[in-house]
């Protein structure tokens, strides 16, 4: 694993140090996440954790090369699919794309820097992120685009059964990076029906509202085979993706001059 500190982290600048340190070429990372229900193993800010460590990971990796430095976390996004469990924080769609579009604004009053990579913890933030982008781009002159850390890994391909929400993956890099919350012995077995995972949430020919306190597409909130996890998994879900957003990184710098 790659060595986590702070020289790049931009919370832990001087105001001073901003001016002197980020120039116009510098890649901000912005990670959010979302605070909601994981099943019963995994913490309700299980999708913050993986964005913030994510985050740090690629910036350990890449900061020198591409300037990158590491934005501080927001760890509230959509999760109305959530919504039926305790614990379940969400916004609404208007409050999500104000922030977002409040923190563009301050970004570029804040530093020099144009360029912003979103990386996004949580699936239910996704729909948003994907048209907000455009406005962002349009209105605050910034170079941007949105990595989905699990779906860029590759790894969700490679699960037997449907990987959605606090399965494999996810109770994988939680057993990397925190496993002392993870409750190894609250994991359940793999629920739902394929059929009905497949129609409701993996089609992309026609979009649902969907729920996982639905028991045709969860167990206890879980849809994915969680008691497979290893941090072993999880390092090769770090590994993957850091070899894959490599080339994001680039083409992102390259569309600076376009």
């Amino acid at each position: 694993m790659t060595d986590r500190n702070d020289d790049r982290a931009f919370g832990a600048l001087a105001f001073q140090d901003v001016t002197e340190k980020i120039g116009r070429g510098a890649v901000l990372c912005l990670p959010l996440g979302a605070t909601e229900q994981h099943g019963p193993h995994l913490p309700l800010n299980t999708d913050a954790i993986i964005a913030e460590h994510v985050v740090r990971e690629i910036v350990a990796r890449y900061g020198a090369e591409f300037d990158l430095w590491r934005l501080p976390l927001l760890p509230v996004g959509l999760s109305r699919e959530h919504g039926w469990a305790a614990g379940t924080l969400t916004l609404n769609v208007r409050t999500f794309a104000a922030l977002l579009r409040d923190m563009a604004a301050s970004l570029v009053r804040a530093c020099a820097a144009r360029n912003l990579a979103v990386v996004n913890g949580h699936g239910g933030n996704r729909g948003i992120l994907e048209a907000l982008i455009y406005e962002l781009q349009d209105e605050f002159g910034l170079n941007l685009c949105v990595v989905h850390p699990l779906a860029l890994s590759g790894m969700e391909q490679e699960c037997a059964f449907p990987d959605i929400h606090g399965g494999l993956i996810e109770t994988s890099l939680m057993l990397l990076f925190a496993p002392h919350l993870v409750r190894a012995d609250r994991i359940p077995a793999a629920g739902g029906d394929r059929q009905a995972i497949g129609a409701l949430i993996l089609d992309r020919g026609v979009s649902w509202p969907w729920s996982s306190g639905d028991p045709a597409l969860a167990e206890r909130g879980v849809t994915g085979e969680a008691q497979r996890a290893s941090a072993e998994i999880g390092r090769r879900v770090i590994e993957r993706l850091l070899e894959n957003v490599r080339p994001v990184l680039q083409q992102l710098r390259a569309r600076e001059t376009r």
